[in-house]
C-alpha cells in the first residue's frame, strides 16, 4: 500500500516539472512577440488554454500524499468498514466461527463528539411480513385460550383504561397483555433516534421477528414441524444477508414476548414444549431479549409490559409522587392462584397464611375469577399494601413483579431466579435496596411466618426500600411508542443500551483474538 502512494506522489512531482516547463515556454513566446512584433497571439492563446485545462484536470485527480485515503460515505459519523477476515479457531464443530475483524479505516472524518448517535446506531432488518405483520392479521389464533385482537391495538398497548375510581392518572394507562412485548418493542424501535438505513454505520442489528406470536399459535395440538417452520425460514433468510456475514450474527438481536424457554425446545419429540428457535446454529450467535431469560448466555431478561405507558416525563413524575403519598392499609398482598398439581409450589402455603392474617389482602386469580384480569383491581390491591408476595408461578418470573413495583409495593421474592438473576440491566445489583427475600425452602418447611417476618422490618428501613422501589418506576415501564420521553430512560432505552454494550464486548473479544463462541451458548452457572 505504501508503494502505491509513493508512486502517486512521484507522478505529481513530474507533473509539476512539466507545468513549470510549459509556463516558461509561454513567457518566452510573450517576450518574442514583443521584440519582433510578430503575430503570435493565436499560439499563445492555445498554450494558455491548454495550461488551464491541464491544471483543472490535475485537480480532479489530485491525491493527498500526506494522508492514506479511504472510501467515503455520506454517513454522519465515523465508522469502520470490514476489510479483512481473521479466522478464529472452531471450538464448536458445525458452527460458523469465521468472524470479520474490523480495521481502523475511517469512512467519515467527523468527530464522534459531534454525533450524538455515535456508537448507538441500530439497523433494523426489513424482514418479510410473514414474520411479523402478517401474524397480526390472524390475531384471533395467536393464543389458544383467549382472543388477542383487542390487545394488539394501540401499537400493542391494548385498550385504554377508564380511570373510574381515580386510582390511576387520566392518561397513559392501557389494558396491556403480558405477551405483547415484541410488538411494543418493534413500534418503539421504529421511533428510535439512532435508527439508520446504512447497516455499515450500525453498532447492532435488530431483527423484528415476533417469535412469541409465531409459536403461540402452535403450542397445543401441533407437531414440531409447524412450531419450527418460521424459525428455520427466518435464519435462512438472515444468513443470506451481507449484514449477517460481517459478524455471523453476533451483532444481531431479537425480542421475544414469551419466556426464553418457550424458544428452547431441547428434543424433537412432538410432546416437548416450545420451538427450537434459539437452539438453531445461527441463533447461538444472536442475542434474545425476553420477559424471562433462560440460563443460556445469549438470553437476557427485560421487564414484562405493565399497564402504564407514559408519553411525557411529567406523567411519570406525577405517578411517582402519587405512589409516595399513598396510604397503605395492608401489610402485604398476594395476587395469584394455587398450583395444586405442583409438588414444589409454595402458593398454597402463601394463600393459607394470607387468609389467616388480618394484615394481608388476597386477590384471588383462580380459574374463572376476573380479579387479576382487571388492571384497576390489580393496581388497587398493590397500592393498598406495603409488601407484595412474588412466588414463582408457571415459571420463575411473573408480570406481577413489575405491577407491584409500579404501585410502589415492595416485592418479596422466594427464589433467586425470579428477579435477581434475571433483570440485570433494569434492577439494582444490591437486591436488598428494593426487595425482601425469604428462602423458598424455609416456607415449605414452615420455618417462617410471612406476617411476623415482615413486621420485624424496621419502619425506617421500609420507607427507604419503598423510596427505592418508586425510583425504579421509569426503568420498568415502556413509554407509549407514539411519543418520546424528554429525559427519562425507560425499559426500552435500557434494553437497547444493554444490547449495544454486549455487542461491543463481543467485538473487543474478536479484536483480542478470542473466540466469542466459547461460553457464548453454554450454561452461565446460574441455577434457576
Amino acid at each position: 500500500m505504501e508503494k502505491f502512494f509513493v508512486g502517486k506522489c512521484q507522478y505529481q512531482l513530474w507533473f509539476v516539472l512539466l507545468i513549470s516547463f510549459l509556463l516558461s515556454l509561454i513567457l518566452l513566446f510573450f517576450d518574442h512577440s514583443a521584440l519582433t512584433g510578430g503575430d503570435q497571439n493565436n499560439v499563445v492563446t492555445i498554450l494558455v488554454n491548454n495550461f488551464v485545462n491541464a491544471i483543472q484536470d490535475h485537480k480532479n485527480k489530485t491525491i493527498d500524499c500526506t494522508v492514506n485515503s479511504s472510501p467515503r460515505t455520506t454517513a454522519s459519523s465515523t465508522t469502520y468498514h470490514n476489510s479483512t477476515s481473521e479466522s478464529i479457531k472452531n471450538t464448536n464443530p458445525g458452527r460458523q466461527v469465521n468472524v470479520t475483524q474490523e480495521k481502523n479505516e475511517p469512512i467519515e472524518h467527523i468527530s464522534p463528539s459531534l454525533d450524538s448517535c455515535f456508537g448507538r446506531y441500530i439497523y433494523m432488518h426489513d424482514i418479510p411480513r410473514q414474520f411479523n405483520e402478517d401474524l397480526l392479521k390472524d390475531c384471533h389464533s395467536l393464543i389458544k385460550w383467549f382472543d388477542m385482537c383487542q390487545y394488539i391495538s394501540n401499537m400493542g398497548l391494548g385498550p385504554r383504561i377508564e380511570n373510574s375510581e381515580r386510582l390511576l392518572l387520566s392518561k397513559g394507562w392501557f389494558a396491556t397483555n403480558q405477551f405483547t412485548l415484541e410488538l411494543i418493542f418493534h413500534n418503539r424501535m421504529k421511533q428510535y433516534k439512532c435508527l439508520t438505513n446504512d447497516s455499515l454505520l450500525a453498532s447492532a442489528i435488530y431483527v423484528p421477528f415476533y417469535p412469541g406470536f409465531d409459536v403461540g399459535r402452535y403450542l397445543w395440538g401441533f407437531n414440531i414441524t409447524m412450531r419450527d417452520s418460521a424459525s428455520f425460514s427466518l435464519v435462512k433468510w438472515l444468513a443470506q444477508k451481507p449484514e449477517w456475514k460481517r459478524m455471523w450474527g453476533r451483532d444481531h438481536f431479537l425480542v421475544g414476548g414469551r419466556i426464553g424457554w418457550d424458544f428452547r425446545r431441547q428434543t424433537d419429540d412432538d410432546s416437548d414444549w416450545g420451538s427450537k428457535l434459539m437452539f438453531l446454529p445461527e441463533s447461538n450467535n444472536m442475542t434474545l431479549l425476553s420477559i424471562e431469560a433462560s440460563s443460556w448466555n445469549n438470553d437476557f431478561g427485560i421487564p414484562y409490559p405493565t399497564y402504564f405507558h407514559p408519553s411525557k416525563d411529567i406523567q411519570v413524575r406525577q405517578w411517582q409522587r402519587k405512589m409516595s403519598r399513598t396510604k397503605r392499609r395492608y401489610l402485604f398482598t398476594f395476587a395469584g392462584a394455587p398450583r395444586p398439581n405442583s409438588t414444589v409450589s409454595i402458593r398454597g402455603e402463601l394463600i393459607d397464611q394470607c387468609r389467616s392474617s388480618s394484615t394481608c389482602n388476597f386477590l384471588d386469580c383462580a380459574h374463572g375469577a376476573n380479579n387479576c384480569e382487571d388492571p384497576s383491581k390489580v393496581m388497587k390491591a398493590f397500592q393498598s399494601s406495603v409488601f407484595c408476595l412474588q412466588p414463582p408461578g408457571d415459571s420463575l418470573t411473573r408480570r406481577s413483579i413489575f405491577d407491584s413495583i409500579l404501585a410502589g409495593c415492595i416485592p418479596v421474592f422466594f427464589h433467586q431466579g425470579s428477579a435477581y438473576a434475571q433483570y440485570v440491566w433494569n434492577l439494582p445489583k444490591n437486591h436488598t435496596t428494593y426487595s425482601l427475600f425469604i428462602p423458598l425452602n424455609d416456607l415449605k418447611e414452615k420455618k417462617v411466618l410471612i406476617n411476623e417476618t415482615l413486621l420485624r422490618v424496621p419502619k425506617k428501613e421500609v420507607l427507604a426500600i419503598r423510596e427505592e422501589v418508586i425510583k425504579l418506576i421509569p426503568r420498568i415501564v415502556y413509554a407509549d411508542p407514539r411519543y418520546k420521553l424528554e429525559s427519562l430512560e425507560d425499559a426500552f432505552d435500557i434494553a437497547v443500551k444493554g444490547v449495544l454494550e454486549r455487542v461491543e464486548a463481543v467485538r473487543r473479544e474478536i479484536k483480542e483474538g478470542k473466540d466469542p463462541s466459547i461460553g457464548f451458548a453454554e450454561l452461565n452457572g446460574t441455577k434457576f
